[in-house]
């Protein structure tokens, strides 16, 4: 399925704020116009940081009706953006989790501050490294109200109790670094602690099918029923 272009005007601009006095650097879109509060996305990148790819899918959620913020979570690091897996991995390993969490929460702060959010409807989404992160968030923080996760780590089985909000994961059935037993673990976690949740299968997508900068694992027809079962979710649990 095709999914066709939204071309909604829009407004995004670099911007700045604190966590336990350290400066986080970001990227927000927001639609140019609009009537009353909207929802919010809080979008969480690669390991290869804050980069052009995930700016322009902030930009789609703003066409959307959505305020779209993605951190960049590498703040503390430089605020470092590479196309060298090798130099992703080392900052990956580098960054502290509990530091994250603690400039995610930051974030979403941040996102309710703004004046056009409605900030009793925060959803997040999160793309690799920040999938991971995402499903963590969603056990973490309460003013998230649903979460998608693009093919992330699952964590610990025992963390699935204290999900907070609904989830929905995309899964490339070839990932050779998500694997197919640790999503079933994640199906199986979900039903058996009665969380409200989703997880889609792509039988012929890789790791990073939804990324339109690697022609060598992208799928368009994957990562546009991706879109659009996000789209979907977000509407469901944030409108």
């Amino acid at each position: 399925m095709t999914v066709p272009a939204t071309t909604a005007p829009l407004t995004a601009e670099s911007v700045q704020w604190t966590s336990d006095g350290v400066t986080i650097k970001g990227f927000l879109a927001r639609p140019a116009q609009a009537a009353r509060p909207v929802p919010a996305i809080l979008i969480i990148h690669e390991w290869w940081g804050l980069t052009e790819h995930i700016k322009e899918i902030a930009q789609r959620f703003a066409r959307e009706g959505f305020v779209a913020l993605a951190p960049d979570l590498y703040s503390r690091l430089g605020f470092k953006v590479t196309k060298d897996a090798a130099e992703a991995a080392r900052l990956m390993d580098s960054l502290s989790s509990q530091l994250a969490l603690r400039d995610l929460n930051a974030a979403v702060q941040f996102l309710k501050m703004q004046p056009l959010v409605d900030s009793l409807f925060i959803g997040i989404v999160g793309f690799c490294m920040g999938g991971t992160l995402a499903l963590t968030m969603a056990g973490h923080n309460s003013d998230l109200k649903a979460a998608v996760v693009f093919y992330g780590k699952v964590p610990p089985s025992e963390s699935f109790r204290y999900l907070l909000c609904p989830v929905l994961f995309h899964h490339g059935a070839k990932d050779g670094w998500v694997t197919k037993q640790e999503v079933e673990r994640l199906r199986q976690g979900l039903e058996q602690q009665g969380k409200p949740g989703e997880v889609v299968s792509y039988p012929e997508a890789e790791h990073a099918f939804f990324n339109d900068t690697r022609p060598e694992v992208y799928r368009k027809a994957d990562a546009d029923e991706a879109w659009r079962r996000t789209l979907t979710f977000f509407a469901k649990h944030l409108r």
